[in-house]
């Protein structure tokens, strides 16, 4: 599956979720495009309901749909905790969702492409690998040529708070995940359970 390039604010308005992560696409108009406004909407069936919760997470953190399936199977072979909880910790410990956790992007779009584009190492090795997996403790490094980027230093200083679960020092620009994600740590405008409802219904 190509992956989507149009208007990405017109996919958040229609999902209801700010998909960026700013808040940005609903400032001005909070409710779905279209010629009839805020008004005539249809009410969703619980298929459809289920299927738009599985869009807002996906797109949310920017898998196309065989990656996003994979990652729920995945989740599904964790023996302990709760399937859907699982899932959302490993859409976690992605590599671009630390390096957007570690505050060095704006967006987990801009965080994706920072490491397809080689500027950050785990553990000393260059990872150009969106999907890497991150193990908690292992160390997250911008490349010494990559840490004067204006768009990183302007992400810094946009940052405001870091979640508990990722470590940043500021003064050598290293980052860790310290371990996996609390449910209540993340996004609460997804229900996970609708989520996994719709692929079991599916798979």
């Amino acid at each position: 599956m190509s992956r989507y390039t149009g208007p990405s604010w017109k996919r958040s308005r229609r999902l209801g979720i700010s998909l960026s992560g700013t808040g940005k696409e609903l400032a001005r108009r909070p409710y779905a495009p279209g010629q009839h406004g805020p008004n005539n909407r249809s009410k969703l069936s619980e298929y459809g309901t289920q299927l738009r919760e599985k869009q807002k997470l996906r797109l949310m953190y920017g898998l196309n749909e065989r990656q996003f399936r994979n990652a729920f199977v995945k989740a599904g072979k964790i023996r302990h905790g709760k399937h859907g909880e699982n899932f959302m910790a490993l859409l976690e410990s992605r590599l671009d969702s630390v390096v957007y956790r570690l505050g060095w992007a704006v967006t987990r779009a801009q965080a994706r492409q920072l490491v397809n584009h080689g500027h950050i190492t785990v553990d000393g090795k260059r990872v150009d690998i969106p999907s890497y997996e991150v193990t908690p403790g292992q160390t997250i490094s911008l490349r010494e040529r990559s840490k004067d980027l204006q768009e990183v230093k302007e992400a810094l200083e946009a940052n405001v708070v870091r979640p508990p679960f990722v470590d940043f020092d500021e003064n050598n620009m290293t980052g860790k995940l310290i371990r996996l994600p609390q449910r209540d740590e993340l996004e609460p405008e997804i229900d996970e359970a609708l989520v996994v409802e719709f692929y079991n219904q599916i798979l």
